[in-house]
């Protein structure tokens, strides 16, 4: 099935862009979690956002959540990992399964964190941001983990089946388990220490920390989101952030994006009016293909 609109991301500008587009009657799925932003969550009071004030993140979670219901619109719990513009359409990749769309809104959030040095000079060259893709190169070799959240140790677990030498770097917190998590196979060795750098010729080979190096043939860094350059290749960005313009358009054509991934200030209810411009101008992108299709036809 090819999806109108495709939407990276279940926060505010993600699902704001969801019911915008199926009002208008657009086929639409969005890809997210089921906590739909562990952000918003996490916010202990909310007051700038209109109608909705002295309300916990998770409150008003809940209200995204009984408006999106309401409207029979379901989270696609899949990561996307790669999203590849092929001409009058888009291939939206999740491990080995491909998604298509003929638009895209990108509501992915921010990603804090600074990358490690060497991660995007060596992306594609060792450096990878999904296991379950690439795991077949690595059969019989030496690779790292570098993870940022809980579900990075299933992919540690995965790999572990094929490499013949897994390290696991948690960069998150763990309280009271320095091998990260029982549900670590325990042939699996646990470095908790922050890579400073990883290393390489033409390809990877090794992860230096602050007093020593690992050999290893692959790095995977599983975060939350990927940068926006490694996952729409080819897309113009600003720093971390989605170059668009004044109708969330990206430099891709029938792509757009929306909230904070698109730039400052980090808001909610600036969230929210974004994804409401993306789905707009999605939905005109797609009338205005239906036109031109049906002048072709009568041509």
């Amino acid at each position: 099935m090819r999806y109108d609109i495709a939407i990276v991301g279940s926060g505010p500008a993600g699902l704001s862009a969801a019911i915008n587009g199926k009002i208008r009657n657009k086929s639409v799925i969005v890809f997210g979690n089921e906590n739909l932003s562990n952000k918003l969550i996490k916010a202990p009071s909310i007051d700038n956002y209109l109608g909705f004030f002295e309300i916990s993140g998770d409150e008003l979670k809940n209200k995204f959540k009984e408006h999106i219901d309401s409207m029979g619109i379901d989270i696609c719990q899949k990561k996307i990992n790669n999203v590849y513009a092929m001409g009058d359409y888009f291939a939206l990749m999740s491990g080995d399964e491909m998604y298509e769309a003929t638009t895209v809104i990108l509501a992915t959030g921010v990603e804090y964190g600074k990358p490690i040095k060497g991660e995007e000079e060596f992306l594609g060259r060792g450096v990878g941001y999904c296991a379950t893709c690439d795991a077949p190169l690595y059969k019989d070799k030496k690779v790292a983990i570098i993870g940022y959240n809980k579900e990075s140790e299933e992919e540690a677990n995965f790999l572990n089946e094929i490499a013949s030498k897994t390290y696991f770097i948690p960069m998150y917190k763990n309280e009271g388990l320095m091998r990260s998590s029982n549900d670590l196979d325990s042939s699996i060795e646990v470095i908790n220490d922050r890579p400073v750098q990883i290393h390489g010729d033409n390809l990877v080979n090794k992860v230096a920390f602050k007093e020593k190096e690992i050999d290893v043939d692959g790095v995977f860094v599983i975060k939350d989101s990927a940068s926006p350059k490694s996952l729409v290749p080819g897309i113009e960005t600003d720093g971390p952030h989605i170059k668009v313009d004044i109708n969330m358009k990206t430099s891709i054509e029938g792509c757009f994006a929306a909230g904070d991934c698109v730039g400052k200030p980090y808001s909610y209810i600036k969230s929210a009016g974004q994804g409401q411009i993306a789905a707009l101008n999605a939905v005109a992108y797609l009338d205005k293909l239906k036109i031109e299709q049906r002048k072709q036809q009568q041509q």
